[in-house]
């Protein structure tokens, strides 16, 4: 919302600056993004959240910073002056069939008009608030909108086919051409504006107007229609339709329906200021939604016990007063000056349908007072603080990540549908959202490879070419018709691994390295196991299924570099590497193995290391190698790694060169050579027989 500075002045005797305004203003809760300095004076840009549709009109900002400066407000008095000789009823009649989707409907004419562009003052006013003029008629509607609020819309009255209107639910497959000369297609859970006979649909109620009776300079009658709309409904209409507009957005939110005549008052004087005319006596005003005012109750006792400090009377009536609650003092000590008893009634105004309970009442009399006046302390906690499940094991893989050289990041779960069906397993469903966001948040991730590839892109598109981060979160899947909620651990890394060094050549980061930081992760529950496998979308040459434990453990994802179709959907012009575990299992080895470790003594007597190189066929894979080793129930066998891996010159077409590394150690004596070179020979046996490996000549 672009707020004139000079316009507020007109509902509100300011006298401070600009900026002294802003800072008032984001001090009692209203956003401010900036502050720009123009042809038109000051402009300050607010950003109304949500709940707050009343700030969406030069009135609401007014009222706000007449309660900050406690001052009082200018209102609007709409008083055209009106024809006795024709009435607005026997002009126009009006029929409401959809009382759902509208609550209220009011309509005025005006006869003899003159079209034509609109003064400079009005001009000025409007490109101050961002909307562009296109003639007298037509800017009088936007400018109201922007004075009060309240969307309104004007008709070429001699358009409207039988001088009558007809709002009901639009029919399935029916098509309308809107203002911006596009042809949309309604559903029936769309409010339509219709003439005549109700056959013909003259505008979207709510969101934008149709092209058939629209305001031209021939039009000589205008139709001045202030209506209100279900928020609901415009909000789904809006986006069913992809079509957002200055109306939908105050509509959408809970715009007033009480401030309907009023706006439609306000528009027919200006019109009448800068057109002429003749209004017809009267208004048509259909009213099936009309509401009681609430009543809500603010005590003392509950504003102590909520905020930890006390707000004198005078200021809590001020402030009320100001905001529109009109408290009226209802103890038994009515007559006593901040009383601890005291108790105030206040009537919740049109304006502020979000208002309900007494805390709510207690928020607006502590932002205006000023949160500043309250002292910062904690209330005093009335349960012990507990831990959540897999707290330990949760931190010891943060700090394992974070030691790695990973950042971690959260992300929302919300994501387009269409990248979540790059990575979404074919044996699942999507969790759509019956009510998403917006069009690139309508489902529940499938996996957390959609959200790290965004995270990825975002970090990229900003400059950072090096990213390594992991996120533990949970992904959201249909399986088999039922709803599966899984806690997941994300990471993906990107760009270089190592930097220009004085004797070390820079590096990028590589599958080996994806691979290497997850078994440093997996070495906490056990280790892990890798076969080949994982999704399409991971390179079939660079990617890996990861399992829990040597032999038989639980399934827990994949890792691998992302393939090229998927790449391309996120523009990325560098390797990006992902993977995703399940950490349910991975937690529950964690205790396990944590239970199981006994103290041993470090061994007296040294390891030897014995390298091995070898020819091996292309398609081998270091964990082949490692098994086979592992299955000879050498006990001297400390551990085993590859060391080094080569392709190229000297290497046989079709195979590889592979080191590795085995460390022997006993316990109980010093390994002798003879004993080293029975293990080495037994090694090199088996591997020559179930794996085909030739020992590479020094």
């Amino acid at each position: 919302m672009k707020v004139s500075y000079n316009w507020l002045r007109e509902f509100v005797d300011i006298t401070t600056s600009p900026e002294e305004v802003a800072a008032r203003l984001a001090l009692t809760g209203t956003n401010i993004a900036s502050i720009e300095k123009g042809a038109h004076g000051a402009v300050i840009d607010a950003e109304i959240t949500s709940n707050r549709p009343d700030c969406l009109g030069m009135i609401g900002i007014a009222r706000e910073a007449a309660a900050a400066y406690r001052l009082p407000l200018k209102t609007i008095s709409a008083k055209p002056a009106e024809s006795a000789a024709t009435k607005a009823s026997d002009a126009i009649s009006v029929k409401i069939e959809a009382p759902d989707l509208c609550g209220r409907f009011t309509a005025r004419v005006i006869r003899g008009v003159k079209v034509q562009p609109s003064p400079q003052w009005l001009k000025d006013r409007l490109e101050a608030a961002g909307t562009a003029s296109i003639n007298n008629v037509v800017d009088i509607s936007n400018y109201v909108m922007l004075e009060t609020g309240h969307p309104l819309h004007t008709f070429d009255y001699d358009l409207v086919r039988n001088h009558s209107i007809v709002v009901r639910r639009a029919k399935a497959g029916e098509k309308i051409r809107t203002l911006d000369g596009i042809e949309r297609t309604l559903d029936p859970s769309i409010c339509t504006v219709c003439d005549g006979d109700g056959s013909r649909s003259v505008g979207i109620g709510g969101i934008m107007g149709g092209g058939e009776t629209e305001i031209s300079f021939s039009t000589k009658s205008v139709l001045i229609e202030c209506a209100w709309f279900d928020p609901i409904a415009i909000r789904r209409a809006a986006r069913s339709l992809r079509l957002h507009t200055e109306a939908s957005m105050r509509f959408g939110r809970g715009a007033d329906p009480e401030t309907a005549d009023l706006a439609s008052r306000r528009a027919a004087e200006l019109i009448l200021q800068l057109a002429g005319g003749e209004l017809f006596s009267g208004v048509v005003d259909l009213y099936p939604g009309k509401r009681v005012p609430k009543k809500i109750t603010l005590t003392r006792r509950e504003l102590l016990r909520i905020m930890g400090a006390d707000v004198p009377d005078k200021d809590i009536e001020a402030i009320l007063s100001s905001l529109g609650f009109a408290p009226v003092r209802s103890d038994q000590n009515g007559g006593s000056i901040n009383s601890l008893l005291a108790a105030w009634e206040c009537t919740q105004p049109s304006w502020r349908a979000e208002v309900e309970r007494e805390i709510d009442l207690i928020e607006e009399v502590a932002r205006v007072y000023g949160l500043s006046h309250f002292p910062p302390r904690l209330p005093a906690a009335r349960l012990g603080a507990a831990r959540l499940p897999h707290y330990e094991a949760e931190m010891r893989l943060r700090e394992r990540l974070i030691g790695l050289g990973y950042h971690e990041i959260l992300t929302i779960p919300h994501v387009a549908e269409d990248r979540n069906e790059l990575f979404r397993p074919a044996e699942t469903s999507p969790a759509k959202l019956s009510n998403p966001l917006s069009e690139e948040a309508s489902v529940l991730k499938s996996t957390g490879a959609v959200t790290m590839a965004g995270a990825i892109e975002w970090n990229l598109n900003h400059g950072q070419r090096n990213a390594r981060l992991f996120e533990i979160g949970s992904h959201y899947r249909f399986v088999k018709g039922k709803p599966v909620e899984t806690r997941i651990l994300t990471v993906g890394a990107t760009g270089a691994v190592r930097a220009q060094a004085l004797y070390d050549a820079p590096r990028d980061y590589g599958f080996a390295d994806l691979k290497g930081d997850l078994d440093a992760i997996g070495a906490l529950s056990g280790g892990l196991r890798w076969e080949q496998g994982g999704p399409d979308w991971l390179n079939p040459l660079r990617r890996g299924a990861i399992s829990l434990g040597k032999e038989s453990g639980p399934s827990l994802g994949y890792a691998g570099q992302l393939g090229k179709r998927a790449a391309e959907k996120f523009k990325f012009r560098q390797d990006v590497f992902l993977a995703e575990i399940e950490l349910g299992p991975l937690y529950c080895m964690y205790y396990g193995v944590k239970n199981s470790r006994r103290y041993e003594p470090l061994p007296r007597f040294p390891g030897v290391e014995r390298d091995f190189s070898l020819f091996l066929a292309d398609g081998v894979t270091f964990a082949q190698v490692q098994q086979i080793i592992w299955s000879l129930a050498i006990p001297e066998v400390a551990s085993i790694e590859a060391a080094d891996l080569f392709r190229g010159k000297n290497v046989p077409a079709g195979k590889f060169s592979l080191l590795v590394r085995v460390v022997f150690q006993s316990r109980e004596a010093t390994l002798t050579e003879s004993q080293i070179n029975e293990f080495s020979s037994r090694i090199v046996a088996a591997l020559e027989q179930n794996l085909g490996a030739t020992l590479r000549a020094s």
